[in-house]
């Protein structure tokens, strides 16, 4: 049996400190679910912060709602010493080479946080910039509502390339402003970063759950029960389970079930997830790594996205997806999102 890895170095409040960031101007692409969370933070932080974002956007109009007045592109990233993108994946390569690398110059920090487009060189980077990551692991309205409560979340560190010997410093200094050291900044590579990050959405979190969810919903209204009773048992409960395992693991959730749930578990589930749902997930893995996935997701949004699209359109209406709307008004305490 091949020997444990050797844990990854945290960082804390003590080590990754503000100093990196000293004196800098800090600019962050994009006003979304990340962007609007690093901007007020780091603000908050005492750094310099400007915002790019369109201003007629709903994103616009919010960044100027918290007091910020956002710039194009090109123009933040001449000011900047940080620049920090939160733009969608399939947005960026077409934006950085039109509006942020021509004005990428020596000594300027590119921040990501995440590694898709660096790691697959989907961009052409200056050898004399330095190229970092900071990913919580959260989405943005808790990296802003932890903040502001004195806490925050855990974030990955990276260090794609360090033209200036001061890459990582700056990389956690960006991490202590919006709050990850003080939960504690875990020191990866944008390859771990992206690829577990992808695989980890496709196999588990969203695609095989999203499966799951559908397979055993179909299996028991097929079966001739009714659809509010599946979607019960297949969709509703799905929060009560999971809900337990992120505050313990999967033996804090077995201790809080039932015996017969536990048994059932045990002995059922390894029959739903066999040794050939495990092959196609190392094929999953094996297509995130050689960057297939990535080739493909990039050529489906230059084509206009046709796949994507019919796949979304047929699922929203999937009978778990109209049960689960009825049945959702009847759970005000849910405070349910319905997107039409």
């Amino acid at each position: 049996m091949a020997s444990a890895p050797a844990p990854l170095h945290v960082f804390y409040e003590n080590e990754a400190t503000l100093e990196g960031l000293q004196g800098k101007i800090v600019a962050v692409l994009g006003y979304g679910s990340q962007g609007h969370a690093h901007a007020q933070n780091l603000r908050e932080s005492g750094v310099k912060v400007i915002v790019a974002n369109r201003r007629d956007s709903a994103n616009g109009k919010l960044a100027i709602s918290h007091g910020f007045d956002p710039l194009p592109i090109p123009d933040a990233v001449k000011q900047a010493d940080l620049i920090i993108v939160t733009l969608p994946d399939e947005l960026q390569p077409e934006i950085y080479e039109k509006e942020i690398k021509p004005h990428l110059t020596k000594g300027k920090t590119l921040g990501t946080t995440h590694g898709l487009n660096v790691h697959f060189k989907l961009i052409d980077l200056p050898k004399d910039v330095d190229v970092v990551l900071i990913a919580p692991k959260g989405p943005g309205h808790l990296v802003r509502s932890e903040f502001v409560k004195g806490g925050g979340v855990p974030c990955l560190v990276a260090v794609h390339q360090d033209a200036s010997g001061h890459a990582l410093k700056t990389a956690l200094a960006w991490g202590h402003g919006v709050g990850g050291a003080r939960a504690g900044i875990i020191q990866t590579t944008f390859k771990d970063e992206c690829e577990t990050d992808l695989f980890g959405e496709q196999a588990v979190l969203c695609g095989g759950l999203s499966a799951l969810i559908k397979a055993g919903f179909e299996t028991l209204v097929e079966a001739g029960y009714p659809p509010e009773m599946a979607y019960f048992e297949c969709v509703h409960e799905v929060k009560l389970i999971v809900d337990l395992i992120y505050q313990g693991g999967l033996n804090y959730m077995r201790y809080s079930i039932s015996n017969t749930a536990e048994y059932g578990d045990l002995t059922r589930g390894p029959r739903v997830i066999t040794a050939e749902t495990k092959k196609e997930m190392k094929k999953i893995l094996g297509e995130i790594t050689s960057g297939e996935f990535a080739k493909e997701w990039m050529a489906e949004h230059k084509a206009g996205k046709p796949k994507f699209n019919a796949l979304y359109n047929a699922d929203k209406d999937h009978p778990v997806e109209v049960t689960g709307r009825q049945l959702r008004k009847m759970m005000k305490w849910i405070n349910a999102k319905e997107i039409s």
